[in-house]
């Protein structure tokens, strides 16, 4: 299959070659190589994406109290805040920015929007109030929507809040600081990466909130695909965390939450105090036991090994250090000013082959004798009572919430968040009460966008290590295979080629010259003769100034013409690899 968005590539190839091949010319051409640049950087990924069959992105039929999927009137339900970040000991203002857009990177879907997180390093915060307050009371709550951070996630938040409905809600801007009732989703730093899941839940006794934080909470999915997460908090307060459409947690809110939901029925007696005669020994030392009369606590851990005799290859009169015999007194030394020169000490090689040199002594032993301070054994204490503990009180404070997943109303959605990465992008929000549906959603988005991406995802991986592992000539390589790839390795082989002769290189690497009809060669052999690539010929006569600027003129406008090339041959080349993906799909579904 000829692919014509290649030949253009060798055009742009062939301009940006000599534009690093001289100056006057190259500055006279680089407007021109920057607009054919622009055009070209745009063809690999979309002959790429367009490999990669793509359903279009339709807008669900389901109902629910809230679902939102970022449509054209999306405006007239979400609001941006800037107002200033409360109770911190610096006051930060929310200035991050967010559009609705299509993914930048591994799109699923075509004509999918989602809601995006735009700047780095910023604090942002967006809301959206419900068309009317949700409450699960007796009912199952299910909160699920998408995430895709194509940016990656270092340090950041990718969670929501459910805000409380109340006046506050509807009078003031969204900040830290609105009161929110759920808290989910993902959130990395460092080494912390964990799927949020808080409730804040009223005390009946004093009616103030406590913020409630799953314990052991499942890590996130940081991937530059698209993740789901799924909350659901059934009627006999169990719940359940998915990611992706599988449960990865699931718990009790009346177990698995820090602090407890509920105190403890009875607390310590603060008033309470240990009596002076409670022991709390467990073992004590045997009053009755008594040091043996032969126990001498003084007698040395080692003496000396009176049994012990010299090595008979003992070297005596050796001594381990020696003045080194190699050493030479250094030319500047002058005895008067830096006193008598002496070689430098080194160990004696003579004591490396016996068991060793100088003055021998016998050596020291453990003293067999040696017990050490003596000290009774322990016994079990009569007098132990155990270890001491208050008594125990019944709580004044004790209540029993029995039900803690029915949830105060909640009035908004709300995106609160800090990250050092941009472009997280949040889509297909679901709240509600039906599991079906929020499962039928997944099957009408997620379930279709996700393998879209993973095969982009794949098609653009460099396949570098493949090909050192079986390394192929240029002239063996399929565009289908890698065009990344291809497009390299074509090029270089031109144009290696056309140092020596440019048009063998045309002859021999016909993908990258052929198609271009005279526009790279022509604007090759120009530049060429202009830098005194043209040999003997250019050296004995250099072109005048006005040769010149004639020259870079016609180069200029040939380069004009390059880029009108490259997008034609763009849309060409395109619609070609869509029939023949089109023909291989049918095939593949017919042969089923």
């Amino acid at each position: 299959m000829r692919v014509t968005p290649f030949l253009a590539l060798g055009c742009y190839a062939a301009v940006a070659r000599a534009q690093d091949d001289g100056e006057g010319l190259a500055s006279s051409v680089s407007s021109a190589a920057a607009e054919a640049s622009s055009s070209v950087g745009s063809v690999v990924e979309s002959v790429t994406s367009s490999a990669v069959s793509k359903p279009t992105f339709t807008p669900t039929t389901l109902k629910a109290p809230f679902l939102e999927q970022f449509t054209d009137d999306w405006d007239s339900r979400w609001q941006a805040s800037h107002a200033k970040k409360e109770n911190t000991e610096e006051e930060w203002a929310y200035v991050g920015t967010w559009n609705v857009e299509e993914p930048s990177v591994l799109r699923g879907l075509h004509g999918d929007k989602g809601l995006v997180l735009k700047d780095k390093a910023a604090h942002h915060a967006i809301s959206a109030k419900f068309p009317s307050a949700i409450t699960n009371k007796d009912n199952t709550l299910v909160v699920q929507y998408e995430v895709k951070l194509q940016g990656g996630l270092e340090c950041g938040g990718a969670y929501m809040k459910l805000l409380q409905d109340n006046k506050a809600l509807h009078a003031e801007e969204f900040s830290n600081a609105s009161p929110y009732i759920i808290m989910f989703g993902p959130d990395k730093c460092g080494s912390t990466n964990k799927v949020h899941f808080i409730f804040r839940h009223k005390n009946p006794k004093t009616g103030e909130y406590e913020e409630k934080h799953l314990k052991s909470p499942p890590a996130a999915r940081i991937t530059k695909t698209t993740s789901l997460y799924t909350l659901i908090v059934r009627p006999d307060q169990t719940f359940e965390i998915k990611i992706d459409g599988g449960s990865v947690k699931n718990g009790s809110l009346l177990e698995d939450f820090s602090p407890a939901v509920n105190p403890d029925k009875e607390i310590d007696d603060a008033k309470d105090t240990k009596p002076d005669s409670w022991v709390e020994e467990a073992r004590i030392a045997d009053p009755k036991a008594k040091k043996p009369s032969e126990w001498d606590e003084d007698a040395p851990f080692e003496i000396v090994d009176d049994d012990a005799e010299k090595p008979a290859d003992w070297l005596e009169n050796e001594p381990t250090m020696i003045p080194d015999p190699e050493a030479e007194k250094p030319e500047d030394w002058d005895d008067e000013e830096d006193g008598d020169w002496m070689p430098p000490m080194v160990h004696n090689t003579k004591c490396d082959d016996v068991s060793g040199c100088g003055p021998w002594e016998k050596p020291m032993m453990r003293n067999p004798a040696f017990k050490g301070k003596w000290t009774a054994e322990l016994i079990d204490n009569p007098a132990y009572k155990g270890v001491w503990a208050p008594a125990k009180i019944a709580n004044p404070d004790y209540f029993e919430d029995k039900a803690p997943g029915n949830f105060e109303a909640m009035g908004a959605i709300g995106f609160e968040l800090w990250t050092m990465q941009n472009d997280i992008l949040f889509d297909n929000i679901y709240i509600g009460h039906s599991e079906a549906d929020a499962e039928a959603l997944k099957q009408e988005t997620f379930d279709l966008k996700l393998p879209v991406e993973k095969q982009e995802e794949e098609a653009s991986k460099p396949k570098v290590d493949e090909s050192k592992k079986d390394p192929k000539s240029p002239m063996d390589l399929n565009f289908m295979d890698d065009p990344l790839f291809y497009v390299k390795e074509k090029s270089q082989l031109f144009f290696e080629i056309a140092k020596r002769d440019p048009m063998e290189a045309v002859r021999f690497v016909p993908e990258v010259a052929a198609g271009l009809a005279l526009g790279a060669i022509t604007l090759l052999l120009v530049v060429g003769g202009l830098l005194g690539g043209g040999g003997a010929a250019a050296a004995a006569k250099a072109p005048s100034k006005e040769q010149m600027s004639a020259k870079a003129q016609q180069a200029q406008d040939q380069a004009a013409k390059v880029k009108d090339q490259v997008v034609a041959a763009v849309a060409s080349g395109t619609d070609t690899v869509k029939d023949e993906v089109n023909k291989r799909s049918t095939r593949s579904n017919a042969g089923q």
